[in-house]
């Protein structure tokens, strides 16, 4: 039995790792898009480090574009086996993956556009996938509910548990038997936090002999929960009650704008949000927070019982959901003070560049970055303290203030990743530290070794290991 790296090795976007075996039986964990303008992996996304048509299946743990963005080109490209996910995962997919079809699609046509213009047409590009191979990707799908075991192959058995990290999100056990061993390999996923709005917290994975495990903030720790709603609260009182500017949020739609209309409703119930309008400006994240409302099996108990005092907590009489360009468009001439909520969370696509770009060079606004960003994205850039920003094809000022929330973040912190795999001490034989980048990797890898796992291995892009 073996496992290679196909992505998130050494870096974070771009998950897919395989375990093959020893009967040549692939199942490959997730497939995702990579992220960003790293020139080393301008190539990724259109190349493969192993053959689409001899993957037997893939297992997805959850419906992020870098755990899931790569599927429909995977089909496009040969897959032809089942996709197994969790329902809610499945309905996430079915939006976020047109979506990013609808992106790809675009930028070739810039592209070609741009190229034609100039006379290269020799320079011409076709989009990494289009509509027709999402729709043909969804046609895989097969679906399971968590802790319930299910065959993919008469000696592979799989498990999914609740990660807590986005709606329908899972780990992922497999249960491998070859002649009369039976191994059982886990991946997490992205692991969750625990006591965060709407979802239940990470459940445990069973005793593993090798696990796969994420590492995205494995060298710190976030903001707790207790501080978060006041600070948030400070900067939307500071941004448009004191500056009287504009607050501008990247957000992924899918979890974490959710999350901040959640804790904004949250605000208004007790009378604490200032009486200004709150934009959702994000088709996708209309239709994913429409999925949110139609899957309540992955709500934690603080929800349910709020929403028997306020049935819709994604909505409130001062939010505006938009999905038409024209009135998206008429954000970006608005004066008066107010909060945007827009995807995609990188500032790498989507309407959140106009609005980044029509507002970062006055001193009045604020841009609040709360996820992850990879460092080659504008959202990185930013973060990272960029005097200006280019967007466009133009190079703007940021004199807009740039502040940083990483309490919103649905990944776990360094000691949240210990406590999830506290019960592996003593019992796994090698973990794996994947999604992540090599220094945050390093810091993880020391304090799980402290924290009693000793065989811990940081594999690289395109590496295979053969598995005891």
């Amino acid at each position: 039995m073996k496992c290679s790296f196909g992505g998130a090795a050494r870096d974070v976007p771009g998950s897919a790792p395989l375990p093959t075996r020893g009967d040549g039986f692939t199942s490959l964990l997730d497939c995702g898009l990579y992220q960003g303008r790293d020139e080393e992996m301008d190539d990724f996304n259109r190349d493969w480090l192993f053959d689409p048509a001899t993957v037997d299946c893939l297992v997805l743990s959850h419906a992020h574009i870098d755990h899931s963005g790569r599927i429909p080109k995977l089909v496009r490209d040969g897959f032809s086996g089942t996709i197994y996910s969790t329902h809610a995962t499945r309905s996430l997919c079915s939006i976020m993956l047109l979506d990013s079809a609808h992106i790809q699609e675009n930028d070739a046509r810039y592209h070609n556009e741009r190229m034609e213009r100039k006379g290269r047409t020799d320079q011409f590009i076709e989009p990494l996938y289009t509509k027709e191979d999402v729709r043909a990707a969804m046609n895989l799908f097969a679906t399971f509910t968590y802790d319930r075991w299910f065959s993919v192959h008469p000696q592979v058995e799989v498990l999914f548990r609740d990660a807590g990290h986005i709606l329908g999100s899972a780990s992922v056990t497999l249960r491998i038997r070859e002649g009369k061993r039976t191994v059982h390999l886990g991946f997490t996923g992205d692991v969750g936090r625990p006591n965060r709005p709407i979802l239940r917290d990470p459940q445990p994975m069973p005793e593993l002999d090798y696990l796969l495990c994420e590492s995205t903030y494995g060298d710190r720790l976030h903001e707790g929960a207790p501080q978060e709603l006041d600070h948030f609260l400070d900067i939307i009182r500071d941004t448009c009650v004191e500056r009287k500017g504009k607050l501008i949020i990247p957000a992924f739609s899918v979890g974490r704008t959710q999350e901040l209309v959640y804790m904004l409703d949250l605000l208004e119930h007790e009378d604490k949000l200032p009486e200004i309008p709150v934009f959702v400006d994000s088709p996708l994240a209309v239709n994913a927070t429409m999925i949110f409302g139609a899957h309540p099996e992955c709500f934690d108990d603080d929800l349910n019982e709020y929403m028997l005092v306020d049935p819709n907590p994604f909505g409130f009489n001062n939010l505006q959901y938009i999905k038409a360009t024209e009135d998206s468009k008429r954000l970006n001439t608005m004066e008066q003070p107010c909060i945007i909520i827009s995807s995609a969370g990188m500032i790498n696509a989507g309407r959140i560049k106009h609005h980044v770009s029509n507002n970062i060079d006055h001193p009045r606004n604020t841009i609040l970055i709360v996820g992850y960003c990879a460092p080659y994205t504008p959202c990185g850039i930013l973060r990272d303290g960029a005097e200006e920003l280019r967007l466009f094809g133009e190079t703007k000022p940021v004199r807009a203030q740039v502040e940083t929330m990483e309490s919103f973040s649905a990944h776990a912190d360094q000691q949240e990743l210990l406590d999830f795999t506290a019960n592996q001490r003593g019992r796994v034989k090698e973990v794996f530290l994947v999604h992540g980048t090599l220094d945050r990797q390093e810091i993880l890898a020391r304090k799980m070794r402290e924290a009693g796992i000793a065989h811990i291995r940081i594999p690289r892009l395109g590496e295979e290991i053969v598995l005891d």
